[in-house]
């Protein structure tokens, strides 16, 4: 049995929340655009159902997984992209039946790896958790673009643990992908989980320090949401300089969204 299946229940019910928010959409709701420039809600669907292909290839089939590798390296600046307008072209109800089929079929890779089992990536190699984490991770987020196109507010979850775990991970890259120096000691982060827990990570003495609700910081790492309009907070240089650049998500640094207006923002 995987290691993964705590994680692998949480992503399997984000992913069921999205799939209510999208089933039995007109098709000229497919078709409003989200705040991702250039992307409306079949092509945000388009992308998790694309996403999860690849990573049940990099499940069950190292060497084609190889060449979709190569395919990313003949095109790295438009094969996210163009995976996504494929998918957004078919009709709604082929698209989301696809993306039902290959979430499924991923989970139960998942859940059938064998422990200590490491899977090839865009990046570096990866656990079954830290898959299944980081379709949590896009699941949520690309959710996120669905939910505000359509203009409806979700309900926080304590999955956000998993977002904030990835974005909490992710500190050194978010660093080095922009040539900046990764700091050397380690940050403590606090976070409020939507039930009220607190959730944190980092030792308790550390000098740099962020702190503020689980939604702004998922919603920060993610950029779905500029730092100017969350409560995030950070004690310290290095970490006031993490909350300008943080990603959680692998790639070339994202240009982030621009913060609301001050009349948006009840100001």
């Amino acid at each position: 049995m995987s290691e993964a299946v705590p994680v692998l229940d949480d992503l399997r019910r984000e992913s069921e929340e999205l799939d209510q928010l999208v089933e039995g959409l007109g098709g000229g709701a497919w078709a409003l655009p989200t705040p991702a420039a250039g992307w409306t809600v079949a092509h945000q669907i388009a992308h998790l159902a694309w996403t999860d292909r690849a990573a049940l290839i990099a499940v069950t089939d190292g060497d084609g997984f190889g060449r979709l590798v190569e395919e990313a390296l003949a095109a790295p600046e438009s094969f996210v992209d163009d995976g996504a307008e494929e998918g957004a072209g078919l009709p709604p109800d082929e698209l989301l039946s696809r993306w039902r089929a290959g979430r499924d079929a991923l989970w139960k890779a998942l859940a059938a790896a064998p422990r200590g089992t490491r899977f090839p990536w865009y990046g570096p190699p990866m656990s079954a958790t830290s898959m299944a984490t980081a379709r949590l991770m896009e699941t949520w987020a690309h959710g996120q673009d669905v939910a505000d196109a359509l203009g409806v507010v979700r309900v926080p979850t304590d999955r956000l643990r998993h977002v904030a775990h990835i974005g909490v991970r992710a500190r050194d890259f978010s660093f080095g992908v922009r040539g900046v120096p990764v700091p050397e000691a380690a940050f403590r982060v606090e976070l409020r989980l939507p039930s009220g827990e607190l959730w944190v990570s980092g030792p308790e003495d550390a000098v740099q320090r962020v702190s503020g609700p689980a939604l702004d910081f998922c919603l920060l790492v993610t950029q779905r949401a500029h730092r100017d309009d969350l409560g995030v907070r950070a004690e310290g240089a290095d970490a006031e300089r993490w909350l300008d650049i943080a990603q959680a998500f692998a790639g070339p640094p994202g240009a982030g969204r621009p913060p609301r207006a001050a009349g948006e923002r009840g100001l």
